[in-house]
């Protein structure tokens, strides 16, 4: 197989390039040079997605892998650009493309919003049409739920292993039963190309089954791969938001239970199983992240549009203080 991966540096790009190189794969990544790539890489073509596409202008691959998430603009020209040089598209798009609030066990059939250039909703949604628009049945639509794992750029995981790490009293936002759904960065390339491969199109929700993890399974891993001497002090959920913790950007991953947490943790994957969707252990994913976290030689890196995520510690500090 030829894969075109348009990016392939960061973090969902990169754990697709790694797979297909693994694979044996002829992988080509198109990018605008600011970072390295993965070892095996057979091509490094350089460009801007948002103007400077020259180096598309020539070539053939069998699929091509798109993690565009600003305007869809960008998606369009790519799309069109290849257009008859390309068997298979695949977007990488994301569930926020549901009106919210999505329902608890809602498919691929649920509504969406309208895409264009608005919010980050929107823009998901615009990049689908676009794909579908020059690809049609050729184009995969990937509706990615919460991503977490190693080289992640949006500071979720990480923070609560760099949190627990530095031990002490750790607020705990509970229930500690509470189920999570999401999806390690290198199950969503493996499902991904294994899809591609396989000649599948239109949408698909991918994270994993409702109840894949809880929190209590998640703060558990972080505690055992870092070995501090953290000490889970578990709130109910009214007791965080009445203190005025945010859920999701305070406390990455964690949603109260009710409609958030629905639209978030509760999506219907039955299509993505169907379709040969397997999903590693959180252990692994924790331990993995936390693996490549102590590789680095200063912070993680940090998409810059997106904002810094965790709790202040003062607030923290607070918070505890209020639960004793």
């Amino acid at each position: 197989m030829r894969l075109l991966m348009l990016g392939g540096t960061g973090f969902v790009g990169r754990a697709v390039a790694e797979d297909a190189v693994r694979r044996g794969w002829e992988v080509t990544v198109f990018h605008r040079g600011r970072g390295g790539v993965p070892e095996g890489v057979a091509h490094v073509r350089l460009g801007d997605r948002e103007g400077d596409l020259a180096e598309l202008a020539a070539g053939e691959w069998d699929a091509v892998v798109d993690t565009w998430s600003a305007a869809p603009g960008a998606v369009a020209a790519s799309a069109r650009a290849l257009q008859g040089r390309v068997g298979r598209y695949a977007y990488v798009s994301s569930r926020s493309v549901y009106a919210y609030p999505a329902p608890a066990g809602a498919d691929e059939d649920a509504p969406v919003v309208e895409g264009g250039d608005g919010d980050y909703a929107q823009h998901k949604r615009g990049g689908e049409l676009a794909a579908v628009a020059a690809y049609g049945d050729a184009a995969l639509l990937v509706r990615a739920g919460l991503i977490l794992g190693p080289y992640e750029d949006v500071g979720r995981l990480p923070w609560w292993l760099h949190r627990v790490a530095r031990g002490g009293r750790v607020l705990a936002p509970g229930p500690r039963d509470l189920p999570l759904q999401y999806i390690d960065a290198r199950d969503l390339a493996g499902w991904t190309l294994d899809a591609v491969a396989a000649g599948l199109g239109g949408p698909y929700n991918l994270v994993s089954p409702p109840g894949h993890t809880t929190m209590g399974a998640l703060l558990g891993a972080c505690a055992d791969v870092t070995g501090g001497d953290a000490e889970f002090v578990w709130a109910e959920p009214e007791a965080v938001v009445s203190a005025g913790v945010e859920p999701w950007t305070d406390l990455p991953v964690w949603l109260p239970p009710g409609v958030m947490h629905d639209a978030m943790h509760c999506s219907n994957v039955g299509r993505a199983v169907r379709a040969g969707l397997t999903c590693r252990d959180v252990t692994e994913t924790v331990a993995d992240t936390w693996s490549w976290l102590r590789s680095l030689p200063g912070p993680p890196p940090q998409r810059p549009d997106r904002p810094a995520l965790g709790l202040d510690p003062a607030v923290e500090r607070r918070v505890l203080a209020s639960l004793a």
